[in-house]
């Protein structure tokens, strides 16, 4: 940055007309949270620097400040170049930016490094299970040329746990130097147990995740590819559904989203476009004959409504699936089986305005497979691409164990367990719902 040695603090201030004397009309928090939305004080200042060098820190403090490894090429390698060989799968649904990721790693692979030789897994961890009958493809930078062109995954995926001790005993037999894989909290609790295995074996062998979420809900990483994509997918549709509620009387679009557990495309694609008018999300519960008042207040004064609800929203109207020995059904990936909340919101609202005898024309839209499957977006592509070579970078210094994260824009170094400790979702009290509100209309409780 240019003069950045010569930044003063006196040149970083900011002139004031003088002193503030009126009280703000709307009433936040002064309590300090980093979720909250609060009012701000002049004080608390973003540091010009947000990396810091250990080295740099001795002598100041017997303690390093929490900070994350930054991602990057290193100068010194663990592998030989010419002797390495890597193998990439992915695993999970499909999302926006696969085959970007997957591009990227083998060019990366090639030109950046020289490597040997450079495997695509198929269909997720069953390809390196041998009873599945699968075998992998040699890749190449001519045979992933176009690939980032396409939606999906032109390696295939597959859900559910495999025997680690036959993938381990796959990869031995297949001289893999690196495992890549590219998934969410199922795909990267499998890959720390492949890690573990091969740890308690004694093996070289590099485990590293590149997180695919497309409901962008992994801890401490601010953003995973395919997110910007899918609630701009996401947005077309609210679009299609505004123009269907504008087209009758008290025309209603009904849109639903995905999101297992956190609202995060259902609340940024409401804010991108601005015409929506309630959006439902798994972080808050919500009472039918809430959401019903309301529809019928805003149909009274506006004639028409946009309504979002996410997939994992209101799952508390549906009695929970079990299986033979009482305990919840998951799926594959062990996730808790979704019932159809857009279903049930369509019946529940054309039961309503029946009984009020109201006309209503409702439309409802479940554009959730179209938009996982749409080619990234050029934000998204290079996001993607960005993440793949960073991958390739730590395997080729002989990290293991971890994923390339995102955070406060860097790329990082995050411990697959870490990552999948919790699970990110929107607070309530934050300045992302607090501008949903805004947006929508809709109250702040429902329930």
């Amino acid at each position: 940055m240019e003069n950045q040695i010569n930044l003063t603090y006196k040149q970083l201030e900011i002139d004031s007309l003088g002193e503030q004397f009126y009280d703000a009309p709307i009433n936040i928090t002064s309590t300090y949270d980093e979720n909250w939305i609060k009012y701000e004080s002049d004080n608390r200042r973003i540091l010009f620097e947000n990396v810091i060098n250990v080295c740099d820190n001795v002598g100041l403090s017997s303690q390093i400040p929490l900070s994350f490894e930054l991602a990057g090429q290193r100068k010194k390698l663990y592998f030989n170049p010419k002797e390495t060989t890597f193998a990439i799968v992915t695993c999970g649904g499909l999302c926006p930016g696969i085959n970007n990721v997957v591009r990227s790693a083998v060019m990366r692979a090639y030109y950046g490094y020289n490597a040997k030789k450079f495997y695509g897994i198929p269909f997720g961890y069953q390809g390196l299970v041998p009873e599945f009958g699968y075998s992998p493809k040699e890749l190449t930078p001519k045979s992933v040329r176009y690939i980032h062109e396409q939606g999906g995954s032109v390696l295939g995926s597959s859900r559910g746990n495999q025997d680690v001790r036959k993938i381990v005993d796959t990869l031995i037999k297949l001289e893999v130097n690196s495992l890549i894989t590219i998934g969410g909290d199922g795909t990267f609790r499998g890959a720390n147990e492949i890690y573990e295995e091969i740890k308690r074996r004694g093996l070289k062998i590099s485990v590293v995740g590149i997180p695919k979420t497309i409901d962008n809900d992994l801890l401490y990483i601010d953003k995973t590819f395919g997110f910007e994509t899918a609630f701009s997918e996401a947005a077309e549709a609210i679009t299609r559904a505004h123009v269907e509620a504008t087209g009758a009387p008290n025309g209603v679009g009904l849109v639903k989203l995905m999101g297992r557990h956190s609202g995060f495309i259902a609340a940024y694609a409401a804010l991108a476009l601005r015409e929506v008018n309630m959006v439902l999300i798994p972080e808050q519960k919500f009472k039918m004959e809430s959401v019903m008042k309301f529809a019928e207040k805003r149909l009274a004064n506006r004639g028409h409504m946009v309504i979002v609800v996410a997939e994992g929203a209101g799952q508390e109207y549906f009695k929970e699936e079990r299986d033979e020995n009482g305990k919840p059904k998951k799926d594959a990936s062990g996730n808790a089986k979704l019932e159809d909340i857009g279903h049930l919101l369509e019946q529940e609202i054309k039961k309503y305005f029946k009984q009020k005898n109201i006309e209503l024309n409702l439309k409802y839209i479940d554009p959730s497979y179209m938009i996982r499957s749409a080619p990234a977006y050029p934000t998204d592509a290079v996001f993607a691409g960005q993440l793949g070579s960073y991958a390739i970078d730590a395997a080729m210094a002989g990290k293991t164990g971890l994923t390339i994260g995102y955070w406060k824009g860097s790329f990082t170094h995050l411990p697959l367990k870490l990552a999948t400790s919790g699970r990110n979702v929107i607070s309530l009290e934050s300045e992302l719902w607090q501008s949903v509100l805004k947006a929508t209309g809709q109250p702040f409780d429902l329930h």
